[in-house]
């Protein structure tokens, strides 16, 4: 969940909607993450997210950066956009995947924005068929229904009709009682300030990998997932610029820029790497 800053109505027009919509679009496409719900408010917005090469701190600094650029440009103004803390908080996708969307489509009643879910700024249409753009993936949750599409959308409508009950955000914890908070990254503010040297230590300590053969020029997988992982974890917890970088992991300036737009992805190795590094935080 996102918020405007101050709780100021940040998705308050058509327009801004429809430009962060194309954003997540964007960003889905170059960095392969799955979206299962999403529902757009004035100030706040709901995404139901499964991360798969690209970090979910990646993946919403874009996002994010994206959009505050743009609103700063479209409405002449500066600085944060964002409350600069999003939340996060995991799902058990096997129980409660149907559950989280349903308190997702639900925001708009609850908020008094919407007699029912029949919200054009949600992803409930998604699921009904109206809107078939491909920017939502529904066919995971409707096969709990049914493999019948038809009857999957019936089915779906009928669990939507029933109140979902009176949820907060903070009592959406007993759909999962094991979960953990995953980490709050800061919109535009370091989590932890870190220099460059310091982060290729812990991480080479962590992978069990010499810096010296982190450096070294060659093509082994295993070696360029750690130095894209590094890439990506420098993003959040260091300011060093790309040159910087470049120089530190002996890597061109190009691929450092080709890393961070997600257009080189690496393995799943990446991803395991810098949940580890984040979760010993």
């Amino acid at each position: 969940m996102v918020r405007g800053n101050n709780r100021e109505k940040i998705f308050s027009s058509e327009i801004s909607k429809i430009k962060y919509i194309q954003i997540i679009s964007k960003y889905k496409k170059n960095l392969g993450f799955k979206l299962f719900a999403y529902c757009i408010m004035d100030n706040h917005t709901h995404l139901l997210i499964q991360v798969e090469d690209a970090p979910l701190s990646s993946i919403m600094q874009r996002i994010q950066q994206v959009y505050t650029q743009w609103y700063n440009r479209s409405y002449g103004r500066t600085g944060h956009v964002f409350q600069q803390r999003y939340k996060a908080m995991l799902c058990n996708k096997e129980n409660y995947l149907l559950q989280v969307i349903k308190y997702i489509h639900f925001n708009p009643v609850k908020a008094n924005m919407c007699p029912d879910i029949n919200y054009k700024w949600s992803s409930h249409f998604h699921y009904t068929g109206i809107v078939n753009d491909g920017l939502v993936d529904t066919d995971e949750a409707l096969e709990i229904f049914s493999e019948n599409r038809r009857q999957a959308v019936k089915e779906y409508l009928q669990f939507m009709g029933q109140e979902p009950g009176d949820l907060t955000l903070r009592e959406f914890k007993v759909f999962q009682p094991e979960e953990k908070m995953l980490f709050q990254a800061n919109i535009g503010v370091r989590s932890e300030q870190l220099n460059i040297d310091e982060l290729v230590e812990k991480v080479c300590n962590q992978e069990q990998i010499s810096i010296k053969e982190l450096v070294k020029r060659t093509r082994i997988q295993k070696v360029s997932d750690i130095r894209k992982a590094i890439v990506l974890l420098s993003e959040r917890h260091c300011n060093v610029t790309n040159t910087l970088l470049a120089q530190e992991l002996n890597l061109p300036l190009s691929m450092i820029s080709k890393i961070k737009s997600g257009e080189s992805k690496g393995t799943g190795y990446v991803q395991e790497i810098i949940w580890r590094f984040e979760g010993n935080k």
